[in-house]
């Protein structure tokens, strides 16, 4: 992360009380939505809320960037599709013994 730069920032009452209940750290989930929305390369990912709620710890309290979490995002998406070539595998061995072309 390059140099970080200290700034006033104006929200609304309401907006600073959720983002407290929420245990978030300010700073870290503005600069975290500010790189999402320069990012020229996103990919937007539905997740459960127990999920969310994890990620944005992880992310406005740690100093952890998106950026930070791609190797293990690759990595998980290794084990995905090694888990789909598998099953894939296992169809087409059913089809065939049943008859199906090779």
């Amino acid at each position: 992360m390059s140099e970080i730069k200290r700034i006033s920032l104006m929200i609304g009452e309401e907006q600073h009380e959720a983002v407290m209940e929420r245990g978030l750290n300010l700073s870290g989930l503005v600069r975290d939505l500010l790189n999402d929305y320069l990012s020229e390369n996103k990919i937007v990912i539905a997740v459960s809320d127990e999920t969310k709620q994890v990620y944005d710890q992880v992310v406005s309290n740690s100093g952890a960037s998106d950026e930070d979490l791609e190797p293990y995002l690759m990595e998980a998406l290794k084990g995905l599709l090694e888990e789909r070539i598998q099953s894939m595998e296992k169809l087409r061995k059913k089809l065939i013994k049943k008859g199906g072309r090779r």
